[in-house]
């Protein structure tokens, strides 16, 4: 797939608000910092599409772009930021999942990793929940650049290990890196291959 056109369409606080469309949706989550926003610009080859901050938690509403007048693709908040206060982290904590749970229209999730850390028990606590309430999802490791294939190998090698222990199939997992542009043609590719089944 080539997105030949990429729109911000709203930002909403509520699933409520979120634009009244029967188009498939493909949502992106993960925890603060985690390169969502570069991976998102890398993959609409828009450079401030989404906005990068150093800070994080910085995505606090739900984003909308609309791709090729086809497809929705989701910019979530992150979960666990440390420093957001705890009525922050609660009310980020229902907009994602009420997003997640009601939004007919969300047709898959991407999770997004960070490649460098040892599995983290946030993601797996998020990615079990994502379980257990049937939603479709598929894991994004980002940063891959910023370590050696060795290192790399290693920690997705940990991370499956231990989904392993709660799952009996792995969801699908993608390697990608903002920096290096790697990674784009394989997720594209696969939403595509999902929007041709729908």
């Amino acid at each position: 797939m080539i997105i030949k056109q990429a729109d911000f369409i709203c930002s909403s606080s509520k699933t409520e608000q979120c634009p009244q469309s029967k188009l498939p949706e493909y949502a992106f989550i993960g925890r603060s910092n985690v390169g969502k926003s570069s991976l998102i610009n890398m993959l609409t080859d828009k450079k401030k599409l989404a906005k990068v901050s150093s800070t994080p938690g910085k995505t606090r509403l739900i984003n909308h772009f609309l791709i090729n007048n086809s497809w929705y693709l989701v910019d979530l908040p992150g979960y666990g930021y440390a420093r957001a206060s705890k009525t922050e982290r609660g009310t980020f904590s229902k907009i994602i999942i009420d997003y997640i749970e009601r939004r007919e229209e969300m047709t898959l999730l991407f999770v997004l990793i960070d490649s460098r850390l040892a599995p983290q028990k946030i993601d797996i606590d998020f990615i079990n929940i994502l379980g257990k309430n049937g939603v479709p999802f598929a894991i994004i490791f980002t940063k891959t650049d910023k370590l050696g294939i060795e290192k790399l190998t290693q920690n997705i090698e940990k991370f499956r290990q231990l989904l392993s222990e709660f799952w009996e199939e792995l969801p699908d997992i993608f390697c990608t890196s903002a920096e290096k542009r790697t990674g784009k043609d394989d997720i594209l590719n696969y939403i595509d291959g999902i929007n041709k089944s729908l």
